[in-house]
């Protein structure tokens, strides 16, 4: 996927995965971009997100971004902020740029040193493209594909967004990394107001197991190349982008056979609708029923009633699969047929609250074997 205008991109293999993989990812953006942050709500936060909330309160514009996947540098002391300083002067050094300019990111095992001098060795030899491919490809870890999205906009401008994450996700945030470039010209001050509810809406919107990770970040960054443009023509285009990735990473949650979708409607407030949503997508219980084609319908009522969203279950409405299970009580439905229509790629619930005009929604995936497969042997 080609990059918007004034961003160049690229990835390599340093070593840093015992696979071969690519593992060690770059952008650079001429002269700068404007840029907004949001990262983790976890305590035990890796020294790449210190330093990101750190630099987004002292600088509106940055030009760079290196990123490394296979150790995530969290719980490695004085050493980790160290090596995260230094991989941030070695991509400075490469592009020629004050090292502040440069955000960081890692991902993948915590608690491991990370080895800096590989990624000091590879970096020269990292070439940068127009498109976004390569360093697509070097961000993930358990990721079973790359992840991308773009929209257009009048006048040429573009959206760009890329992510990584499989497993270790839930709301605020979840393992992933997730940037979107634009070349359309909007300050930092604006960004930074409107980022945190498209997050809200979008990548906060994810569960696939109900940890939330220490190295998260969702980055927007706008070179300003193409000019000025519509604003809500703007954030229509980011709010897609950002909803398509949080989708992708949803579908490729480990182990995953089928994407869960829940729309929540008729609610007293947003945030009370994506918390309904968000409790249903999350539930262990409802997500092997999925995984076994069962419509317990009950399991999705339970999830509401200790989401925090208010309702009255007697004036609730539940579909499954666009069949509807449930209307203020049980409803006969045709079990063996909507067991059926459950084996397809996505499962869908609709609720309907009849309580207020918010709506919100969340996506998770189906719990299975390859799920706890891939999570008991991660580290051996």
């Amino acid at each position: 996927m080609r990059l918007p205008k004034g961003f160049r991109a690229g990835g390599t293999a340093s070593g840093i995965k015992p696979s071969g993989k690519p593992d060690l990812a770059l952008v650079h953006v001429e002269p700068e971009a404007a840029w907004a942050f949001v990262a983790t709500t976890n305590r035990a936060a890796a020294p790449c997100v210190l330093r990101g909330r750190a630099l987004h309160r002292s600088r509106k514009t940055v030009s760079a971004l290196v990123v490394n996947s296979g150790n995530a540098n969290c719980a490695t002391g004085a050493q980790g902020v160290a090596d995260d300083r230094r991989m941030a002067e070695l991509a400075a050094a490469r592009l020629g740029l004050a090292p502040e300019a440069v955000l960081t990111a890692s991902t993948g095992v915590i608690g491991v040193p990370l080895p800096v001098e590989r990624i000091e060795r590879a970096l020269p030899a990292l070439e940068l493209e127009d498109e976004l491919n390569a360093f697509a490809e070097a961000i993930l870890t358990t990721d079973t594909r790359v992840k991308l999205s773009e929209r257009a906009l009048p006048g040429g401008a573009r959206v760009v967004g890329v992510a990584k994450g499989s497993g270790m996700i839930h709301p605020n945030m979840a393992t992933m990394l997730a940037y979107l470039f634009t070349d359309a010209r909007v300050e930092a001050d604006e960004l930074r107001a409107r980022w945190p509810g498209v997050v809200d809406a979008t990548f906060n919107q994810v569960t696939v197991d109900g940890d939330t990770s220490t190295n998260d970040m969702a980055v927007l960054l706008a070179s300003g190349a193409a000019g000025a443009v519509d604003p809500e023509a703007f954030w229509e285009a980011v709010r897609a982008v950002a909803r398509e990735l949080a989708r992708e990473i949803a579908r490729d949650g480990e182990g995953a056979e089928k994407l869960i979708t829940v729309r929540v409607r008729g609610a007293a407030t947003d945030e009370e609708a994506r918390r309904a949503a968000r409790a249903v997508a999350a539930s262990a219980l409802w997500k092997a029923a999925v995984h076994g084609n069962d419509p317990n319908w009950g399991r999705i009522l339970v999830a509401l009633g200790y989401s925090g969203a208010r309702f009255d279950p007697e004036r609730t409405q539940i579909a499954l699969q666009g069949t509807t299970i449930y209307d203020g009580g049980a409803v006969p439905f045709n079990g063996v047929a909507l067991s059926q229509a459950m084996q397809a790629a996505e499962v869908v619930v609709e609720v309907d609250f009849r309580a207020g005009p918010a709506a919100g929604e969340a996506w998770g995936c189906d719990l299975t074997e390859g799920y706890v497969k891939i999570n008991a042997e991660y580290t051996t």
